[in-house]
C-alpha cells in the first residue's frame, strides 16, 4: 500500500512538473470536447470559464495553425489560461474578408456584428449592401491588400481572413494588435467537415446553440440526398470549369468539391488528383482525360447567360469536348445567384442540384437552382 501510495504521488509530482504555469488550468480540470463528426481540423474543448479552439494546420497536419481562448465578455479574465490568441466573445463588429462568412453570419442572425467588408463587389446580399449604404458597415477594398486606416477606424474586435499557403502571415495587419481568426474552414476535405465549421463561428459570435441547430439540418438534408445514389450503377463522367489564362484549375479529388462529385453520384475525371484544394493543368491534359467526359459544369460570373457560340468563341477547341457537341453543358452564373455566399455552409443545396443533374429520375419534381443548361 505505501508503495502504491508513493507512485500515486511521484506520478502527480511529475505531472504537475510536466504542465508550465501558462497550461496550469488545462491540467487542473477536464475539458468538455465538442463531438466534431466530419471537421478534420479543427478542435473544440469547453472549460468551466473559456473555451479552447485549436485549428489544425492544413498543409502541415503534424502542426498547429492557430489556437483561440475563447473568453465571455462579461465574465472576469481567469487568472490562468493555456497559451493561443485571446478572444473576447460574442464579437461585436469583426473586419469579415469573405462573402462566404458575411451569409453565414446573416444566417446566424449576427449581420450586426459585421463592421467591415472586403471585396464588397463580390457580395450578393441585399442587407448587407444596405448597411454599407447606410455607414453602418465599412468597405476596406481588396481582401488582398485591405484599407488599414478603415479598418482601425473600426475597432473591430477581431479580423477574419482567409489563410493560405506560403502566405508568411499577415504582415501590417498583425501588428495592429487585433485577434486574427484565420478561416481555414475551406481546406476542410469534405462538404459537410467545411459546413461544421459554423459551430466555431457561432460560438465567436455567441450564438452556438443556433449554429449547432443549423448545421444539424444540413448535415440531415445532405445525408438523405447522398444516401439516394447509394448502390447507383451508372455513374455519369464528369468534367468542370475552363481554362482561367493558362490553366484549368480543377479540383483536387480530396477537395471538399471533388468528394461532393462522388456524393452525388459522378465519375469526377480528376478524383485521383490527391491535393484538397485545385490543381492548375493545362489545356492538353485536361483534354486528354476528359474529351470524351458525359456532363461539363461550368461557373462563370458576367451580366449576360454564357452561350455555346460564346464558349466556342472564347476558346475555339472547347468544341471538340463531347458535352459540347451533345449539348450537356450546365451553366452557373455567380453574377446573378449566391452560390459562394451559399453553398459553402449549407453544401445540401448543391448537392441536390447535382443529383438532378446527374441522376434526374432520383429529384423528379426538383428545379435546379444554381445551375442550368447552357443555352
Amino acid at each position: 500500500m505505501k508503495i502504491a501510495a508513493l507512485t500515486a504521488c511521484l506520478g502527480a509530482v511529475l505531472l504537475t512538473v510536466g504542465c508550465d504555469r501558462s497550461k496550469t488550468a488545462l491540467c487542473m480540470q477536464e475539458g468538455d470536447t465538442l463531438h466534431l463528426r466530419h471537421a478534420d481540423n479543427l478542435t473544440i474543448v469547453s472549460y468551466d470559464s473559456f473555451t479552447v479552439a485549436s485549428l489544425r494546420n492544413p498543409w502541415d497536419t503534424t502542426r498547429m495553425l492557430h489556437t483561440y481562448i475563447l473568453v465571455p465578455r462579461q465574465a472576469p479574465l481567469p487568472q490562468r489560461l493555456p497559451e493561443g490568441t485571446l478572444v473576447r466573445t460574442p464579437l461585436r463588429c469583426a473586419a469579415v474578408y469573405s462573402s462566404v462568412h458575411c451569409s453565414l453570419l446573416e444566417q446566424l442572425g449576427r449581420l450586426d456584428a459585421i463592421g467591415g467588408v472586403c471585396d464588397l463587389k463580390y457580395i450578393k446580399m441585399d442587407a448587407l449592401i444596405r448597411r454599407v449604404r447606410e455607414g453602418k458597415i465599412q468597405d476596406y477594398g481588396s481582401g488582398l491588400n485591405p484599407n488599414l486606416e478603415k479598418i482601425m477606424d473600426t475597432h473591430p474586435d477581431a479580423l477574419m481572413p482567409s489563410p493560405f499557403e506560403g502566405s508568411n502571415g499577415y504582415g501590417r495587419l498583425a501588428k495592429l494588435g487585433i485577434p486574427i481568426i484565420e478561416c481555414a474552414d475551406y481546406m476542410e476535405t469534405s462538404a459537410l467537415g467545411r459546413a461544421e465549421w459554423m459551430r466555431f463561428y457561432g460560438r465567436l459570435f455567441g450564438c452556438p446553440e443556433r449554429a449547432d441547430s443549423l448545421f444539424e439540418a444540413v448535415e440531415r438534408r445532405y445525408q438523405d440526398l447522398a444516401r439516394r445514389v447509394t448502390g447507383i450503377s451508372k455513374r455519369p463522367t464528369l468534367l468542370c470549369e475552363t481554362l482561367y489564362g493558362s490553366s484549368w484549375h480543377v479540383a483536387g479529388g480530396n477537395s471538399s468539391l471533388g468528394r461532393l462529385y462522388r456524393d452525388a453520384g459522378a465519375d469526377y475525371l480528376f478524383a485521383d488528383y490527391p491535393e484538397s484544394g485545385s490543381v492548375p493543368l493545362p489545356f492538353e491534359t485536361v483534354f486528354d482525360r476528359a474529351q470524351h467526359a458525359d456532363i461539363w459544369l461550368i461557373k462563370y460570373n458576367q451580366p449576360q447567360d454564357l452561350t455555346y457560340a460564346q464558349l466556342q468563341a472564347d476558346y475555339a477547341p472547347y468544341s471538340r469536348f463531347r458535352p459540347f457537341r451533345e449539348r450537356r453543358i450546365y451553366g452557373c452564373n455567380t453574377h446573378d445567384v449566391r452560390f459562394y455566399e451559399e453553398v459553402q455552409f449549407q453544401p445540401d443545396r448543391l448537392l441536390a442540384d447535382l443529383i438532378k443533374i446527374f441522376h434526374p429520375h432520383l429529384l423528379p419534381s426538383y428545379n435546379l437552382h444554381y445551375f442550368c443548361p447552357l443555352k
